[in-house]
């Protein structure tokens, strides 16, 4: 090995961003829709557990990969950690190790159990750490973008993993906070979306997460109470509502530039894929039928793409450099 490959391998380290935990996000969500699917639909298992095996490997590969930066690089990650946008990525490895625990449930309840409680635990600090940082930071309203609902998704997908682990009243809590942030960040990004500037072309793909947080508070509540009220269904044609508009701007979208962000597509269309193939299983409504194939293949083709260009920029060396 030269010099310059040396040289070359720490500062791909040094650059490596914590928003790469996005992927395991839409990896996780995406094994879950065909998870869901071989249960409703009765599509072959075999996606599932290939998925599933798959996006336990990149896990494990990115966590690995983050922690080496954590030992050798503290001030960079001191620095994202810190950083008004970065800050709000970092509850995106909590989810990533609850998402994770979901897939080891049919595998190993004990390596479920534990990676739960480690995402768990970090989701509360994270959540807790940005809440401050947001109260204590000089930031404006510029600063503000959909990936401020990340540290509440994280929340809300605890009572969806949780449910074996945690009684009601400690799944309540989490689904309390992630319901009420959601609506009070909801009115911030959408007065900052409205009245200001357009968001930087890095940052489109971010209003996909717009999508996520009342699907996942869909399948969060039908888990805490069983049932499909009308709630339920408000929060089911919310995020229908939101992901038809953004398929309606789709030409915004294919002008973007390739960003590591591309990655905020998929966690949201995943979940709202799980929703709808709940919906259907519960009320067998014709159109819920047809959805929830629409939603398995677009969220399959886009994760997909967003892959395929990932790996591209693997190979170009481009994907650790800092945006």
């Amino acid at each position: 090995m030269n010099n310059e490959t040396i040289k070359l391998v720490p500062n791909r380290l040094k650059s490596f961003p914590v928003t790469m935990f996005a992927i395991v996000m839409g990896l996780a969500g995406l094994s879950l829709v065909y998870g869901k699917a071989y249960e409703v639909l009765g599509i072959n298992k075999i996606f599932y557990q290939i998925l599933s095996y798959f996006t336990i490997l990149i896990f494990f590969i990115i966590l690995i990969t983050y922690f080496r930066k954590m030992m050798n690089f503290h001030e960079e990650v001191k620095e994202e950690f810190y950083h008004p946008i970065r800050i709000n990525f970092f509850a995106a490895i909590s989810i990533s190790f609850i998402l994770v625990s979901m897939l080891f449930k049919p595998l190993n309840i004990q390596i479920s159990l534990s990676l739960f409680t480690v995402g768990t635990v970090l989701q509360l600090f994270f959540t807790f750490h940005t809440f401050i940082f947001w109260i204590n930071a000089s930031l404006n309203i510029h600063q503000s973008n959909p990936a401020w609902f990340i540290p509440i998704i994280g929340n809300l997908v605890i009572p969806i993993a949780g449910i074996d682990f945690l009684s009601n009243n400690v799944l309540m809590y989490f689904f309390s906070i992630g319901v009420f942030f959601w609506i009070i960040m909801f009115s911030i990004i959408l007065n900052r979306i409205i009245f200001h500037d357009q968001f930087a072309q890095k940052f489109m793909p971010t209003l996909f997460i717009l999508i996520a947080p009342p699907t996942v508070a869909l399948l969060a509540y039908y888990n805490l109470t069983n049932s499909l009220d009308v709630f339920s269904i408000v929060l089911f044609n919310l995020g229908l509502f939101f992901t038809f508009l953004l398929f309606f701007m789709y030409k915004k979208f294919l002008k973007i530039k390739f960003f590591i962000s591309w990655w905020a597509f998929t966690f949201p269309l995943a979940s709202m894929t799980v929703s709808t193939l709940l919906i259907y299983s519960i009320n067998k409504e014709i159109v819920y039928f047809y959805l929830s194939y629409f939603f398995i293949v677009s969220t399959t083709c886009i994760v997909g793409l967003v892959a395929i260009n990932t790996l591209k920029h693997i190979v170009k060396k481009e994907i650790y450099i800092m945006e």
